[in-house]
C-alpha cells in the first residue's frame, strides 16, 4: 500500500524565542515491512538541521534555530509503500541485541498488580506467540481508550490501575508485561492508516514488538488488538516512549508556549516508484494516541 504522511508541529510564542535545540524523530527508514520513497522536514524559519542516527539506529534530525521567532512550525511529509508480513518485522538498517529490551524503565516498571497479570496471561498459553496474543486481546477488554485519563508522564503501572489511556499507555503496559515474563519487548511509534477514516489526526501512533525466537521480531498493537500491517508506518523504536518522542529539546526565551499537532495518513494511487529516500526541556513532548 501507497501511504501519503504530513505531520505537522506548530508551537506558538507569547515572548521572542532567542534560541533552541531540537531532535526530530519524524523519519522513517525502509525495511522489508516498509519502503520510503521520498521523505523531507520543512521549517518555517531560519534554522540548521543536521541527520544522523541514535543508538537504537533511529533516525533523527537536529534542528537548531538561532534567530528570535514567536512562531515555529516544523513539518514532516513523504510518501512510503508498505508491506503486509502478518506482524514480523525485518530487515532493519541497524539493530540491537533483543536482550536489550528487557531492562526496565521508570515508565514501564511493573508493580505487584502488572506482574500478576503478567503470569495470569503467560499461564494461559503455551507458547510465547500465543502469550503476546492473549496479552495484546486481554488489554482491549481491560482498559478503555480515554484521551484525557493520562499525560505523557503517566507509567504502565498508574495506566494500568486506571484502566484508561491511551495508545501510549497500552503499549507501556504490554511492554512492562511482556518483559515481567522474560519477552523482549520495545516502545514503538510510527503512524497509522485508518482505512475508514482519514481525516487529521492529534497525534501519531504507537505500538509495541516483541522478540520471539523463530521469528524474530512481533509488532502487536494492544490498542487496536491485532499485529501491524500495511496499514502501519514504522518511524523509531526504544525501551520506552522517552526514548522515541517525535520532538523533544531546548529552548532560551519565548515566554508560554503554545503546542498543536495535526496528523494525516492518506492511501496514494499507485504508480512507478522510485527507491531513494531523501532524509531531507522546556519544549513539551508530544503525547501519542
Amino acid at each position: 500500500m501507497r501511504l501519503s504522511i504530513s505531520h505537522r508541529t506548530q508551537y506558538r510564542f507569547t515572548k521572542p524565542l532567542v534560541g533552541a535545540m531540537q531532535i526530530l524523530r519524524l523519519t522513517p527508514h525502509s525495511c522489508l515491512n516498509q519502503t520510503v520513497l521520498d521523505w523531507r522536514i520543512d521549517v518555517d524559519c531560519d534554522a540548521r538541521l543536521r541527520d544522523s542516527r541514535d543508538g537504537y539506529g533511529n533516525c533523527i534530525t537536529n534542528l537548531y534555530v538561532d534567530e528570535p521567532v514567536t512562531s515555529l512550525t516544523i513539518t514532516a511529509t513523504g510518501q512510503v509503500v508498505t508491506d503486509d508480513r502478518a506482524g514480523v518485522v525485518s530487515g532493519l538498517p541497524i539493530d540491537l541485541p533483543a536482550g536489550v529490551f528487557l531492562r526496565s524503565t521508570p515508565l514501564t516498571a511493573p508493580d505487584e498488580a502488572l506482574c500478576d497479570y503478567a503470569k495470569d496471561v503467560a499461564g494461559k498459553a503455551r507458547s510465547t506467540l500465543d502469550r503476546l496474543h492473549t496479552l495484546s486481546n486481554s488489554l482491549g477488554a481491560r482498559m478503555t481508550f480515554d484521551a484525557e485519563a493520562s499525560l505523557v508522564s503517566t507509567d504502565a503501572a498508574s495506566a494500568f490501575a486506571a484502566g484508561r489511556g491511551v495508545c501510549q499507555d497500552y503499549t507501556h503496559i504490554f511492554i512492562a508485561a511482556a518483559r515481567a515474563i522474560d519477552i523482549p519487548a520495545r516502545y514503538v511509534s510510527g503512524h497509522l492508516y485508518r482505512r475508514y477514516d482519514e481525516d487529521a489526526q492529534p497525534a501519531s501512533h504507537a505500538w509495541a514488538e516483541a522478540w520471539v525466537e523463530g521469528l524474530g521480531w512481533v509488532a502487536f498493537d494492544p490498542t487496536n488488538g491485532i499485529c501491524a500491517d500495511d496499514n502501519y508506518v514504522r518511524v523509531a523504536s526504544g525501551l520506552d516512549f522517552a526514548d522515541v518522542s517525535p520532538i523533544v529539546g531546548v529552548r532560551r526565551g519565548g515566554g508560554i508556549e503554545e503546542m498543536s499537532v495535526e496528523v494525516r495518513v492518506t492511501r496514494s494511487p499507485a504508480r512507478r516508484q522510485s527507491q531513494r529516500q531523501s532524509m531531507g526541556k522546556s519544549w513539551q513532548q508530544q503525547s501519542q494516541g
